[in-house]
C-alpha cells in the first residue's frame, strides 16, 4: 500500500507561481510513475505531467502546461514535486497526484485509469 498527501496549493494572481508537492509514504519503492493530475469544477479529471523516479526521471507533460510546469522527483524523500509558473486562472482546479507501480506504456501515462493510487488533493486558485 503507497499513501500519497499532496501540498502546497493555494491562491495566487495570474502570472505567479507554486510548488506542489506529493509525499508519499509505505511502499514507494513500488511507484514506478508519478502523475499530476487536476479537475476544475464541472470538469472531467485530466492530464497535467507525469515522471517515471526510476527511469532516468523521464518526464511527460500536457501541452496546456509545457514549458511552464515542471515536475521532478527527490527520490531519497519519496517526494515529486510540481513547480508551477507563468500561472493562468484556466490553471485553477483541485490538483491530484497518482501513482502506479506497473510500467506503462507511453500512450497509457495520461490515463487517469492507468494510477492504482491517489492522493486527496489540493486546491490551486489563480485570480485574473
Amino acid at each position: 500500500q503507497v499513501q500519497l498527501v499532496e501540498s502546497g496549493g493555494g491562491l495566487v494572481q495570474a502570472g505567479g507561481s507554486l510548488r506542489l508537492s506529493c509525499a508519499a509514504s509505505g511502499r514507494t519503492f513500488s511507484s514506478r510513475v508519478v502523475g499530476w493530475f487536476r479537475q476544475a469544477p464541472g470538469q472531467e479529471r485530466q492530464f497535467v505531467a507525469a515522471i517515471l523516479p526510476w527511469s532516468s526521471s523521464i518526464t511527460y507533460y500536457a501541452g496546456s502546461v509545457k514549458g511552464r510546469f515542471t515536475i521532478s522527483t527527490d527520490n531519497a524523500k519519496n517526494t515529486v514535486h510540481l513547480q508551477m509558473n507563468s500561472l493562468k486562472p484556466e490553471d485553477t482546479a483541485v490538483y491530484f497526484c497518482a501513482g502506479t507501480g506497473r510500467i506503462l506504456a507511453q500512450t497509457l501515462i495520461m490515463r487517469q485509469l492507468s494510477y492504482d493510487y491517489w492522493g486527496q488533493g489540493t486546491q490551486v486558485t489563480v485570480s485574473s
